[in-house]
């Protein structure tokens, strides 16, 4: 009897060995992430430049992309786990049988800038105008909302690539963009206009998405991801910009970065997105097209990971 007893024990312990202790996750793969070169990909790059990942258990190669277009490429042909996107993003990528959930938001402010010499310091003047932005994305939905409230209408005028699009602004050969940050300050700088700004209109509709293969058997993997996530949010937020600003230049921010970056940094943690601003993408995407069938708030998302 006490043999049997002393084997069971020893089955446990072996237990507890092989499955790490207290309650934290097996984490058995590594993640691909695509990021573009945009103010929700910070934390993820800081996080990977500071092991943060790697202290959680585990392994995360991050994939720079110049334009959403490469990196949906990159999703459609099963080459990338998880993204920074959008809500509409995740509506297409659904409808097209690619189901990327939406697992959390994303820090992001994008502002509506006019080109230098355009004369163009509002609304009234930019109406009818060129706005150069990539459809069916949240940069679109932000102009629509922005040009709805202040009853104008826009030209579109589309250049998927991020330092193309930058570049056509300062040299006037369009009449504004929409961009987020830190490259929007940038522009302003440079002497780009600020004419409006998403946090102003109270637009929130970035996102992390994963696929729902990985979040379906890789659980542990995506908490792991956020615990990282959010150390690197407590880091930018005390840490001069200075300290990590060299590293954004290896996934596609230009060398000049370091300048804008803000050293009051006032990120946030992982969080929600809200129903409602799902309930207003879902309608503008129905609208123009680019769904066809309805879904509901949890069709698409799954907050799990972050509570």
């Amino acid at each position: 009897m006490k043999k049997i007893f002393l084997l069971i024990l020893i089955l446990i312990i072996s237990t507890v060995s092989v499955f790490g202790c207290g309650n934290k996750e097996v984490i058995k793969e590594e993640i691909k992430f695509g990021v573009l070169p945009a103010e929700g990909a910070i934390p993820i790059i800081v996080a990977h430049d500071k092991g943060y990942f790697e202290k959680e258990g585990l392994k995360v190669e991050v994939v720079p992309f110049n334009s959403p277009n490469e990196r949906n490429v990159a999703v459609q042909t099963g080459k990338i786990d998880g993204i920074i996107a959008d809500i509409m993003t995740s509506l297409t990528y659904h409808d097209a049988g690619f189901n990327m959930k939406i697992t959390s938001d994303i820090n992001e402010d994008f502002k509506l800038l006019t080109a230098p010499n355009s004369g163009i310091d509002s609304f009234e003047k930019l109406n009818n105008k060129e706005v150069s932005l990539v459809p069916n994305f949240v940069l679109e939905y932000i102009m629509d909302e922005m040009a709805k409230e202040n009853n104008i209408k826009y030209k579109t005028v589309v250049i998927p690539s991020i330092p193309t699009r930058f570049e056509a602004l300062l040299s006037n050969q369009v009449d504004s963009v929409i961009f987020t940050e830190p490259q929007a300050s940038m522009l302003s700088k440079k002497g780009g206009n600020v004419l409006a700004s998403s946090k102003e209109y109270g637009i929130k509709a970035g996102a992390i998405l994963f696929n729902e293969k990985v979040t379906n058997e890789n659980k542990g993997a995506i908490k792991a991801f956020y615990r990282g996530y959010n150390k690197a949010v407590e880091y930018i937020n005390n840490t001069d910009a200075k300290e990590y600003s060299k590293v954004l230049t290896n996934y596609g921010f230009p060398n000049t970065i370091k300048g804008y970056l803000n050293n009051n940094s006032d990120y946030k943690k992982a969080n929600k997105l809200d129903k409602e601003t799902f309930r207003s993408v879902l309608e503008w995407t129905k609208s123009k097209g680019i769904v066809k069938k309805d879904y509901t708030f949890e069709d698409i998302s799954n907050f799990n990971f972050i509570k």
